[in-house]
């Protein structure tokens, strides 16, 4: 029985010093905010840049969600992680999350950036209202490849809320979004 107590002893002091430096590494005085814009107005020249037509859906947006950097790996069963920015008047006014499981043949890793075109007041109002809005409610999806020039057009301008997925490298076919959960957070350090 002295045995089972010191072992306990030696777990709950093991797990406290796991959390205590788990709370070390949190993003609160990290300057991972300034980090997280600077990839993002990065990801938004780099798009403005390859897809010049797309330029004036994303000025005249009600709201942009910039996903710089979705990672993405699957054998069998897959998850895809990123974080990014919402800007309203190209200023950021919340940061966000973005996760996704899947299940089903797929084998490889791969990166990708992804933006959501808000182009309605209530589209985005719903987004930023849901605590955890998922992908496929009513998005249009844009998918630019290899140059294809993106831009306004009648379907397009129809849609609600438009996305894109550009800046796609690693070695698994294709990249969605849909399925995605989209959640506000804090940034982190990774």
């Amino acid at each position: 029985m002295m045995y089972s107590n010191g072992m306990s002893r030696r777990l709950l002091l093991l797990g406290g010093a796991a959390l205590g430096l788990a709370g070390c590494s949190n993003a609160i005085g990290q300057d991972a905010p300034s980090r997280l814009d600077a990839r993002v107005d990065a990801t938004r020249d780099f798009l403005l840049r390859s897809y010049p037509n797309v330029a004036p859906m994303v000025q005249n947006a009600k709201g942009v969600l910039y996903m710089p950097l979705m990672t993405e790996a699957g054998f069998g069963v897959g998850g895809a992680y990123g974080q990014g920015a919402l800007r309203i008047n190209d200023v950021t006014v919340d940061y966000y999350s973005a996760a996704q499981a899947s299940v089903g043949f797929q084998i490889g890793a791969q990166q990708y950036a992804h933006v959501l075109i808000f182009q309605t007041d209530a589209a985005l109002a719903d987004f930023r209202r849901a605590p955890g809005w998922v992908a496929e409610a009513g998005a249009y999806y844009a998918l630019p490849a290899g140059g294809v020039s993106m831009g306004t057009d009648t379907i397009t301008a129809q849609q609600p809320v438009v996305a894109m997925i550009f800046g796609q490298s690693g070695l698994m076919a294709g990249a969605s979004i849909a399925g995605t959960k989209y959640s506000r957070v804090i940034p982190s350090t990774f």
